[in-house]
């Protein structure tokens, strides 16, 4: 009963702890909530909108929520939970493209070691803001340059006196302490991408913390992970809230908020914006990764996912919006206190989240304990994501394997790959590590990952057929998918991948950090970066289309696409309709040669009639097929 079976559902009990089950439905949607819900939403959503049109950037952003987002996310989560497989083992479906599972494997690679490299430079902050004062406060530090003025320096005693230094440094950028603490203390930054330098001990400290941390939240795969999430999901909405509170109630903060908010709607037609908003809901919601198909592969069967889909969805974007209130009042006040534009003291990323917010609060009554909050809620924002990051590739490895042996080593599998990615997390706690970060961050987890969605839309509608999917749906759930998202998946969501694609094509600029401009062979390592999750496509269809059996390359083809005859719901009971198992002589005479395992005939058999009855007309109209 616990693994959601009915009494006489033995079979299912048994398969269910092989391969382990959501304890119940809040830990899947909590878990998904943290997966989608991660540093994007805090420290580039509230900056696009700001850049975008502030409140007009909301309706695109929303237009492409519901049309794009919600869909191709409902898309992932039954695909997933039908088969339950992880990102290869779904490709049943239709092997020539595995490749697509492949890639995602890859793309989750990338991101799970650049992810967590973050994720320690907030547990490194968290850390030093245990202290009286925070040390990017004042000037007087040893790594401090002489161009250095704090917002709160001793020598500055009035707004009067603090705008006439902003005037002497029209001329000369003022570099705040937090930049300094930034760039000259904790990454000690080297002046180009090819000078490693030496590697920065506290940082490395900090990622042997979150690797250990992550391993040990997964140490028992969903069953672990989703009792760790009930704080990870949840709590970061509490800081929000008390950090939301704060802001407001500050001098200035209503300034930050306008700018935020107020609509420019000019800006509507602005292609610019609405590829912003497009690209923002795809990465946002983590589609692509393999993360979402893996989290749905732990649900029972009959799980409503459609439902799930659209709360976590709009959870995320939600978040996003209230994320924005939060980063904006504090920069209002900060504006307000220099005496500048808003603009001045906005930024996104990196330079939010580690430079801009933390001299910010500096300016607040009890600093560390906001800073000690704010880093807090960064370390599980990304921790959440990081979870369902290393659980793909585990999953991934497991299913492929998918012997006993390596089912009852699942620990030492994730053992090894925690440790492999903080292996390779290494050269990017060097003094050069930021800008290897920013490289995988723009290369590794970009295009290739439209390239990857917009596959996965037309093998799923066009090669495995959309009346074939509606029906497994329907099948699954009881209710077919509503019409609005059979038209989206099949001609909207792709359309608006492309668009994405195209987007990101024509918008493409040489990434650059501040003022240092990569080198041609570091674009170039990126490029390989973001080719190397797509390659495995044509790669792997190729290879699967020459192993197939035909004389000619069109039967090839054929068999290569067709799906493979263990596609389908994991458990014999559910096996109902087309994939009920066929009672040939053969299949007989397989039970009577292997007498060792009677019980599994007599349960097949048991469940093939059944279910059927039990599950309504769906079934009915699917054995008469």
């Amino acid at each position: 009963l616990q693994n959601g079976a009915v009494p006489g559902e033995q079979g299912k009990q048994e398969k269910s702890v092989k391969r382990g089950n959501w304890g119940n439905q809040i830990e899947f949607v909590l878990t998904s909530v943290g997966y989608a819900v991660g540093l994007g939403n805090v420290w580039r959503f509230p900056y696009l909108c700001y850049r975008n049109g502030g409140g007009a950037f909301m309706f695109p952003y929303f237009i492409m929520l519901v049309f794009c987002g919600i869909p191709l996310f409902f898309m992932e989560l039954s695909f997933g939970q039908f088969a339950s497989q992880g990102c290869l083992g779904v490709w049943r479906v239709s092997p020539m493209f595995k490749g697509v599972g492949y890639g995602m494997m890859v793309v989750s690679t990338y991101i799970g070691i650049y992810y967590n490299v973050v994720i320690c430079i907030a547990f490194y902050y968290f850390f030093v803001s245990m202290t009286h004062v925070l040390p990017w406060t004042y000037c007087s530090n040893p790594w401090n340059t002489p161009d250095c003025v704090g917002v709160l320096d001793r020598n500055l005693s009035s707004r009067a006196a603090l705008n006439l230094t902003q005037l002497l440094n029209t001329t000369q950028k003022r570099t705040s302490p937090s930049e300094e603490y930034w760039r000259r203390y904790v990454l000690n930054l080297s002046d180009d991408i090819g000078n490693l330098g030496e590697v920065r001990l506290p940082l490395l400290g900090c990622l042997g913390v979150s690797w250990v941390v992550v391993f040990l939240c997964l140490i028992k795969g969903v069953k672990s992970s989703g009792k760790v999430v009930y704080f990870t999901a949840t709590f970061p909405y509490v800081v929000l809230t008390i950090l939301f509170v704060r802001g407001i109630t500050l001098e200035g903060a209503l300034t930050g908020i306008m700018y935020y908010l107020t609509p420019q709607w000019d800006k509507i037609l602005n292609a610019k914006v609405w590829g912003d908003a497009a690209s923002q809901i795809f990465y946002s919601l983590g589609c692509a990764w393999g993360g979402l198909i893996t989290m749905a592969s732990y649900n029972k069967f009959h799980n409503n996912c459609y439902r799930d889909s659209i709360i976590i969805s709009i959870t995320n974007c939600a978040t996003s919006v209230y994320a924005g209130f939060v980063i904006f009042s504090i920069l209002g006040f900060m504006a307000n206190h220099l005496g500048v534009d808003v603009s001045k003291v906005a930024d996104h990323g990196p330079g939010l989240a580690f430079v801009a917010y933390p001299e910010a609060l500096t300016l607040l009554p009890i600093s560390p304990l906001w800073s000690i909050l704010f880093f807090f809620m960064l370390i599980l924002l990304g921790l959440g994501t990081q979870f369902c990051l290393l659980e793909t590739l585990v999953t991934a490895i497991v299913d492929e394997v998918g012997n006993e042996w390596i089912i009852r080593k699942k620990t030492f599998v994730t053992l090894g790959v925690a440790v492999a990615g903080f292996l390779l997390g290494v050269p990017l706690t060097t003094q050069a590590g930021i800008y290897w970060l920013l490289l995988m961050d723009n290369y590794a987890a970009s295009f290739s990952l439209v390239v990857i969605s917009c596959i996965m839309c037309v093998a799923i509608m066009y090669i495995y057929g959309h009346r074939n999917y509606f029906k497994d749906i329907e099948m699954m759930l009881g209710f077919p998918p509503p019409l609005f998202f059979q038209i989206c998946w099949r001609f909207i969501s792709p359309a608006i991948i492309f668009f994405i694609l195209v987007f990101t094509v024509i918008q493409y600029r040489p990434i650059s950090y501040n003022e240092y401009v990569y080198p041609t062979w570091a674009i170039s390592i990126g490029f390989l970066m973001a080719l190397s999750s797509v390659i495995c496509i044509p790669i792997y269809a190729i290879y699967k289309v020459c192993r197939s059996e035909g004389d000619t390359l069109l039967e090839r083809l054929k068999n290569a696409t067709k799906a493979s005859k263990d596609w389908g719901p994991a458990l014999p009971e559910h096996r109902s309709g087309r994939y009920a198992p066929a009672f040939s002589p053969s299949t007989e005479s397989h039970l009577e040669v292997q007498p060792l395992q009677p019980e599994k005939g007599q349960s097949e058999a048991a469940a093939a009639s059944p279910v059927q009855g039990s599950n309504g007309s769906a079934h009915s109209q699917d054995s008469r097929l």
